[in-house]
């Protein structure tokens, strides 16, 4: 079954919201919505209402400190993989890197 790309974006974008602790008018205004409408707009952009503007979700990306396609990947484990990535330092990055290439060429 192909996932619903829309439901995922709501969903992560809750998600995200939720635990940098930022209300739905905070996250809103920090992405650059008008603040006499940031926080309905993003409570329709968590409930399907309306859909973020390919302008918007970068932004809401930036202030969340996710990366883009956290947004749009339906897959739980890769989400939390994603994040946890962005955690890292380059350091540890390149050693991750070179971890699951070791183990990739293990396995062809």
């Amino acid at each position: 079954m192909i996932p619903n790309y829309h439901d995922v974006f709501c969903q992560r974008l809750k998600q995200a919201r939720l635990a940098k602790g930022l209300s739905q008018k905070k996250l809103g205004i920090a992405a650059g919505i008008d603040e006499f409408v940031a926080s309905t707009r993003i409570n329709r952009y968590e409930k399907g209402v309306h859909e973020a503007s390919t302008e918007t979700v970068p932004r809401l990306a930036n202030v969340l400190e996710v990366p883009l396609a956290y947004f749009y990947t339906a897959d739980n484990a890769l989400a939390e993989m994603m994040l946890l990535f962005m955690a890292l330092t380059a350091e540890e990055r390149v050693s991750v890197f070179a971890l699951l290439r070791n183990r990739a060429e293990q396995c062809s």
